[in-house]
């Protein structure tokens, strides 16, 4: 059987994991394609939102000037979380720390 391709609004990166999660873990059935391409989608969404924080900062002025959290802290926490839960859902045993995770730089 053919593996399925990758969705292609995903990342050149979460074209690669797919590939590789799909081929490693044969991951073949309906209910687990989507919880990967799920999974993927927030992963995508937190390496935005850290390259956002990592442009703007993490902490940013309102509009009167006073310090106010970068919303896309929340976006990438929440974004993470449920990269995480899609690994938990499928049962791969991926090691999270191996995974590029650049620091916050300014």
């Amino acid at each position: 059987m053919k593996s399925p391709k990758a969705p292609p609004h995903l990342s050149d990166e979460a074209k690669k994991l797919w590939k590789t999660l799909i081929s490693e873990y044969s991951i073949s059935d309906s209910g687990g394609l989507a919880v990967l391409r799920s999974g993927l989608e927030a992963r995508d969404r937190a390496e935005q939102a850290r390259l956002d924080i990592a442009g703007r900062g993490l902490i940013l002025s309102d509009r009167f000037g006073q310090p106010k959290s970068n919303p896309a802290a929340t976006i990438e926490r929440d974004s993470r979380s449920q990269w995480l839960q899609a690994i938990k859902q499928l049962g791969l045993d991926i090691d999270v720390a191996e995974q590029k995770i650049t620091p916050y730089r300014r």
